[in-house]
Order: structure tokens, then C-alpha cells, then sequence
């Protein structure tokens, strides 16, 4: 077992062994259980999972959006505070 601040990995076996201690460890942080060597699942509380579940995106295809939606965002801008943020799209390519 290994742990940090946000987070404890465990390998497959040793989580099998020992099923309620990592239950309960689940509910302060997340629980990584490994096999040969390599993440394959995460163990979560059900509070967080939920917490994550309502903050998923909804798709909207744009052929969905009405005129005054699209209208809405042609005429949108980006507040000045954020202006530093399109230094991460600098090096983009579609």
C-alpha cells in the first residue's frame, strides 16, 4: 500500500484481503487499485461520486442551439482576467 495526501494505492490481491479497511479509507479519499503494476480502478464514496455525477456536461449539437443562443455567444468576450488563458492555446492545432 501507498499513500499521500490525496490519494492510496493498493494492489488488487491486498485490496481482496482487506475489502472493508479500503470501504472505509474510500470515504475520506480515493482508494487506486492496482493490477500488474498499472491504476485500473479507484474507489470512491458514494458523496463524491455524486459530486462528480452532477458536475458531467451536457452535450448540446449546435444544430440544437436556437438564433438567440447562438446570437448569445457570437456577441460573448471573454473577461480581461482571463486573457492569460490564451497562452494555452497558442501551440493548438484543430
Amino acid at each position: 500500500m501507498r499513500t499521500d495526501e490525496t490519494i492510496t494505492t493498493v494492489t488488487a490481491a491486498e485490496f481482496h484481503r482487506n475489502v472493508g479497511v479500503y470501504q472505509d479509507m474510500a470515504l475520506t479519499k480515493p482508494v487506486a487499485i492496482t493490477k500488474n503494476g498499472r491504476e485500473r480502478t479507484i474507489l470512491l464514496s458514494a458523496e463524491e461520486f455524486h459530486r462528480l455525477k452532477r458536475r458531467d456536461r451536457r452535450v448540446i449539437v449546435v444544430g440544437e442551439l436556437s438564433e438567440l443562443q447562438i446570437e448569445a455567444i457570437r456577441n460573448s468576450s471573454v473577461p480581461d482576467e482571463y486573457a492569460h488563458l490564451d497562452d494555452e492555446l497558442k501551440d493548438w492545432k484543430a
